[in-house]
Parts: C-alpha cells; sequence; structure tokens
C-alpha cells in the first residue's frame, strides 16, 4: 500500500517522531493514521525507558522577562548532555518554557508536585460546589475527580496547553524536542516572580 507523503507528514506533525518512523508506522497499520499513534507511543515508551535511566545532568536555564518588567521567570532545563544543551532546539525550548510560565502561572511542574493539603483544600471546595448543587453521592464523586483532573491540568506545566500552540500540551512539547535530539529532556524547576504579586 501507498503512504502519501502528506500522511506522513500529519502523522509527524501530532506525534514529533522522525519521518520514518512515521512511515513504517503507517505502513504496519495499513494507513490507520490512530493505530500508527499508538504503535509509535509504545515504542517511543520503550525508548524513553531506556533513556530514562541515563541522567540528565547537563541542560541550561531559560529566562525571560515580561515587557514593562512586571514579571519574571528562570526555569531549569536538563538533557544527557553538553552537546545537546547548546543546540538551537534546546536552548528555544528554555526560552518557550519560561515564556510560557510568565502567561498560564503554573504552581507546578508536574502534579505529583503540588503539596497534598493545596489538593485536599480544591478537592473539599469541590465537594461542597457538588453537594449544593444537590448531586447523588456517587456521581458526587466522580464530578469532584473530574474537577480535580481538570485543576491539574491548569495548573501544572507540563500538563497545560502550550501558550504558541494550543493543541499540544507542554508536556508534548518536551516530547517532541527530547525525540529532535534523541535525548531524554525534562523541566526540573522553574521560579516565577510577580512585581507586587508574591511568586
Amino acid at each position: 500500500m501507498t503512504i502519501s507523503a502528506q500522511d506522513v507528514k500529519n502523522l509527524r506533525d501530532r506525534t514529533g517522531a522522525g519521518m520514518m518512523d512515521c512511515k513504517n508506522a503507517l505502513l504496519e497499520t495499513n494507513g490507520d493514521a490512530e493505530a500508527a499513534i499508538d504503535l509509535l507511543r509504545a515504542r517511543g515508551a520503550a525508548k524513553a525507558a531506556k533513556r530514562a535511566a541515563k541522567s540528565a545532568n547537563e541542560g541550561t536555564i531559560g529566562s525571560y522577562i515580561h515587557f514593562g518588567g512586571k514579571i519574571g521567570v528562570l526555569v531549569e532545563l536538563n538533557c544527557e548532555t553538553d552537546f545537546v544543551a547548546k543546540t538551537e532546539d534546546f536552548q528555544a525550548l528554555a526560552r518557550d518554557l519560561a515564556m510560557h510560565i510568565a502567561a498560564s502561572n503554573p504552581i507546578a511542574v508536574r502534579a505529583e508536585e503540588i503539596p497534598a493539603d493545596v489538593v485536599e483544600r480544591e478537592r473539599s471546595i469541590f465537594l461542597e460546589q457538588v453537594k449544593s448543587e444537590g448531586k447523588p453521592e456517587d456521581i458526587a464523586q466522580k464530578i469532584v475527580e473530574g474537577r480535580i483532573r481538570k485543576y491539574f491540568e491548569e495548573n501544572t506545566l507540563l500538563q497545560q496547553p502550550f501558550v504558541k500552540s494550543p493543541d499540544k500540551t507542554v508536556e508534548q512539547l518536551v516530547t517532541e524536542v527530547s525525540a529532535k535530539t534523541g535525548e531524554r529532556i525534562q523541566v526540573a524547576r522553574f521560579s516565577r516572580l510577580q512585581v507586587g504579586g508574591g511568586s
């Protein structure tokens, strides 16, 4: 079966995988884009798991000062080698992440880094809201869990839609650059300062 260049490009845009990987995945799945995505994800997860054992001790500090000097961000982005840390793709990612953090004000890199007491406070607020709407207990719990998931999506850096391209998450952006460089890339931490607004 023939796979068009446009099909390969579409799959590459959606996954960040290499052109040949996309073409091969489409051939193996008889042109089924969704099945090809699953195949690439499974292979990518296997590659990422291998790379996860490697330490990401190199990297850079990305920075961004919002116009007028009212908001400033520092973000530590790590990779495996100094060579990748100096590439334009990696440096651009660090700048983009700092700019994104200035605009979107996440409270943590990952969901598990949000303090448990903060999550519990949100959970109890959501529960009160749902109870006041008169929902039955079993449905109330499901609604609360859905709102907690939404809270994580809105407040954790990796789950937020990327400001320059909202159809992908920050995590997908990092994965794309990681696939491009062939190295594990991870966001270590960030600090966002706002004049008159605390941290």
